[in-house]
């Protein structure tokens, strides 16, 4: 029982990144990914983000970054969406996708 959570945390861990982290990629040209609805992000967002809402990552993502090996962070208000749409994102072979842990909750405490 024990090292199943351990490999658990250990895999959520590895693709959750903290605003520090966030910043670098930003710097080496990560693209940020707002997975909110579109009215959340129109009442505010991290500035250089991109929206593309959670329910539209099946349907669009291949369109919108066609390059699988991109670096994609991707954030939403507390994590869960981001998560979701990670794994998502994940499945469909993209390589290098981080969630900003804890979303934007997190980053007001920050």
């Amino acid at each position: 029982m024990f090292r199943i959570q351990r490999m658990c945390c250990r895999q959520i861990e590895q693709n959750s990144i903290e605003y520090s982290e966030l910043i670098e990629k930003i710097k080496n040209g990560a693209i940020l990914v707002d997975v909110r609805s579109p009215q959340e992000y129109r009442e505010g967002h991290l500035d250089h983000a991109i929206s593309i809402p959670e329910y539209e990552i099946k349907r669009n993502i291949l369109n919108i970054i066609p390059n699988k090996q991109t670096e994609v962070v991707l954030y939403c208000s507390y994590g869960g969406r981001s998560k979701r749409a990670g794994d998502i994102m994940k499945r469909y072979g993209y390589a290098n996708v981080y969630e900003l842990d804890g979303g934007l909750e997190k980053l007001q405490n920050y």
